[in-house]
């Protein structure tokens, strides 16, 4: 089994001055979930080269087993830091793509013609597609076969407008997952703030926030037996 990782390239916190990136636990627990269980993995940004890391999912409080052992993994990390240009890739190569969240997503990966046309290539093969957090960012552009959104009557979900609010950037990023979601015709649901809150309908697996992204990928690879 193949699958590919997509991170965000993009490192700034809107006009904050501040850094973001990609979320260190949305990366590392769906990346160990299927490494150990023998799937091959590609991670891939648009601009290739070293995906920048959110520095707030660096914090003590952020830390988990997987991304305890992520910091210990010179192999993983040497993965990070030598990304593979997304345009170089095909949805033909892989059996599913997975995306990580972290606030980089609202600038780049939303807006991104080559992963738009990635995501559309992989839903055309009907293979698995995982968002998870800030990542369904990644699908306000990309369109199904006729031509609408491809989230539009399907069950999806992504970081709430409450969750959002919590961590104080509602005024700082380019749109609301939840309600960019809403607004493309998904049916969104949520769970409490910073639950566990994973949803799978047809090939479309979305996750809610980073405590999401293990179960998420659990998904991703069920679907792939």
């Amino acid at each position: 089994m193949k699958v590919l990782f997509v991170l965000t390239s993009h490192d700034k916190l809107g006009d904050t001055g501040e850094k973001t990136g990609f979320w260190i636990e949305e990366f590392a627990a769906p990346y160990y979930n299927l490494l150990d269980k023998g799937v091959e993995l590609t991670v891939a940004t648009p601009k290739g080269g070293k995906a920048p890391i959110d520095p707030n999912s660096e914090g003590e409080d952020a830390q988990t087993e997987d991304t305890k052992r992520f910091y210990k993994d010179q192999a993983a990390q040497k993965v990070i830091n030598n990304t593979v240009k997304l345009e170089t890739l095909n949805a033909e190569e892989f059996d599913a793509v997975f995306y990580p969240g972290g606030h980089g997503p609202l600038w780049d990966l939303a807006e991104d013609k080559t992963s738009i046309a990635l995501i559309e290539a992989f839903n055309k093969q009907d293979k698995p597609i995982g968002f998870v957090c800030h990542a369904p960012a990644a699908l306000k552009n990309v369109k199904n076969e006729n031509g609408e959104p491809l989230v539009k009557g399907k069950k999806v979900t992504g970081f709430t407008n409450t969750e959002e609010e919590a961590v104080q950037l509602t005024e700082v990023v380019p749109f609301l997952v939840e309600d960019m979601l809403k607004e493309n015709g998904g049916i969104y649901s949520k769970s409490g703030d910073w639950e566990v809150h994973v949803l799978k309908d047809g090939n479309l697996i979305t996750g809610q926030n980073p405590a999401s992204s293990n179960k998420a990928s659990e998904i991703l690879y069920e679907s792939l037996k």
